[in-house]
């Protein structure tokens, strides 16, 4: 993670140039310091929010790549251990194709679950075309969201950024612990 001071000098420096790339790798918070220094006129609004827009798509369709390519370089001993059976397999990939439109925009707007989700989304080999238009449309008002939030309450960016961490670190814990229950409550009524 780069310094919240030095990604504002950065994009400060050298403006656009820089933050498509930052905003892929870094996501919430260089699109709030983009709305922050658009607010200061040292960045251009109208140029920011197609850049962090395009960057968060460029970003999720790099993890759904990652998803699609991950699972089919996995042998079978790691897929079992990742409890990723042929069933469980067909089971998230039925549940893409049914549902995969609300958990992406579900996951993208909780911020925490979008890298789960969009990996899950590659590995269920779920339509490209059907992933890009989801998560575009989910991508447009999250990303107006933190620019706007840069926009009027920018200066506060390390509190933002705080915030980002520890809400995202929190919705992931509980999640993970949601998940895991409910792995453990199946595999205990499995066994009866």
């Amino acid at each position: 993670m780069i310094d919240h001071a030095a990604l504002m000098s950065m994009m400060s420096s050298y403006g656009l140039w820089v933050l498509t790339p930052l905003a892929v790798l870094e996501g919430p918070i260089v699109t709030v310091i983009a709305g922050y220094l658009a607010s200061l006129t040292i960045l251009s609004l109208w140029q920011v929010i197609p850049c962090v827009i395009a960057a968060d798509i460029v970003g999720d369709s790099l993890l759904y790549l990652l998803g699609r390519l991950a699972l089919g370089s996995l042998g079978p001993t790691w897929r079992d251990r990742l409890g990723l059976s042929p069933r469980r397999l067909y089971s998230l990939m039925r549940g893409f194709r049914r549902h995969g439109t609300r958990i992406l925009v579900v996951a993208k707007l909780t911020h925490a679950a979008g890298f789960a989700a969009l990996t899950a989304a590659g590995a269920a080999r779920m339509p490209f075309v059907t992933f890009l238009l989801a998560n575009t449309l989910a991508s447009i008002p999250k990303s107006l969201v933190f620019v706007t939030l840069g926009y009027l309450f920018g200066s506060a960016y390390e509190t933002i950024a705080g915030w980002l961490s520890v809400e995202a670190a929190a919705l992931v814990l509980a999640l993970g612990v949601g998940g895991g229950l409910v792995v453990y409550l199946r595999r205990r009524r499995a066994d009866k």
